[in-house]
């Protein structure tokens, strides 16, 4: 019998299978994520009247990290599932009855993992870092538009973790009655703003309550007692009180990789931890796409054809990659709080493809 080229008809009919299966899967999956994930935006469009492409912009943003997260696992799935339908199907008994051996016919779904793992680096070293920081930037462009509206009647708002705000009453002209404000800014000498009346007024730095008629009363720490200061008008930027909390504290998610091997002086240890841990974490998280897919054909491929009997290997496949998966989270944990132990985020991403494929090529030698 002549033998077959490298890649062959069958190697692109297997293909062909694997991506169709692969981008409906991916697209069904994102989709579901979208979905959930984007509720929690909802609430604040609608109720404020805000255009749907504010709302179509913020959720396409999560985009690329949803994919990042869920391609190893989608790929695995769709291993598993074609190859055992080839095998229950026996198209694979017939593969192997013109001389291809288990590795050949791992060659389409090691081809598909190859070429997903690249698009993972693109998103884990690109596009993710950047859209991160795109919605986050505008998620507090938007909350600062839409901060006089936060602002609700009968509820006290954070508006930052330092500072909440409650009014009594609101009118539509943006006047409000009976203000409290609690300002954390300074831990050591907290305050309390009380205005009978106020107005919110955008400025081009950011909206701000225009304060009338009220009294800040505070601890003086060092003698306990309680002063008080009265005014006829004062101001509270809501605009520098959400910079305070948000966007100083960077999160390593949307920092560029150069940045994050090669952490600021001032960072501290902690989150210097996990600067480190997360530039370990996307050089090696695409990598699990490959070991995924190794322990799906491993289970798919080896044992032979069963048209029932292949439910045990369908169990020990998911209960291997849902361990991996758990391993992985626990080595990311366990490398932020002791940074000598970043070297295992790469035994796990090294070393489970390394024995799926040790053991793929055991099954996949010539047979008598």
């Amino acid at each position: 019998m002549q033998p077959l080229p490298f890649f062959h008809r069958l190697d692109r009919y297997v293909l062909g299978q694997l991506v169709l299966a692969l981008v409906l899967v991916t697209t069904g999956l994102v989709a579901l994520i979208w979905l959930t994930q984007s509720l929690r935006f909802i609430q604040i469009i609608v109720s404020h009247g805000l255009s749907p492409f504010v709302f179509v912009k913020l959720t396409a943003l999560l985009v690329p990290s949803f994919l990042a997260t869920i391609l190893p696992i989608t790929c695995f799935i769709v291993v598993l599932f074609i190859y055992l339908r080839l095998s229950g199907d026996r198209e694979l008994t017939i593969m192997r009855g013109l001389g291809l051996s288990d590795t050949k016919l791992a060659r389409p779904a090691l081809v598909l993992a190859m070429a997903v793992t690249l698009f993972g680096y693109m998103l884990s070293l690109g596009a993710v870092p950047w859209s991160l920081s795109i919605f986050r930037d505008y998620q507090y462009e938007i909350r600062n538009q839409i901060a006089a509206f936060l602002l609700e009647p009968g509820v006290f708002t954070p508006v930052s973790s330092d500072i909440t705000v409650y009014v009594q009453s609101r009118a539509g002209n943006g006047s409000l009655k009976g203000i409290i404000i609690e300002d954390n800014r300074n831990p050591s000498a907290p305050a309390t703003i009380l205005a009978r009346t106020g107005e919110l007024v955008s400025t081009t730095g950011g909206p701000v309550v225009v304060l009338e008629n009220g009294s800040r009363q505070q601890i003086d720490a060092k003698t306990g007692q309680l002063d008080l200061l009265t005014f006829q008008r004062n101001t509270l930027s809501l605009a520098e009180t959400m910079r305070n909390g948000g966007p100083v504290d960077t999160d390593p998610a949307e920092v560029p990789l150069p940045a994050l091997l090669h952490p600021p002086a001032g960072l501290p240890h902690g989150d210097r931890a996990k600067w480190l841990v997360e530039a370990q974490r996307r050089l090696s998280a695409p990598l699990a796409t490959l070991g995924y897919t190794l322990v799906a054909l491993v289970a798919a491929l080896g044992g032979g054809f069963r048209r029932h009997g292949g439910l045990a290997r369908i169990i020990g496949a998911v209960g291997v990659v849902t361990t991996l998966v758990a391993l992985g989270l626990g080595v990311n944990n366990l490398a932020a709080r002791n940074t000598g132990l970043l070297p295992l985020i790469w035994v796990w991403a090294l070393v489970p493809p390394g024995i799926a494929f040790a053991v793929l090529l055991r099954q996949g030698a010539p047979r008598a």
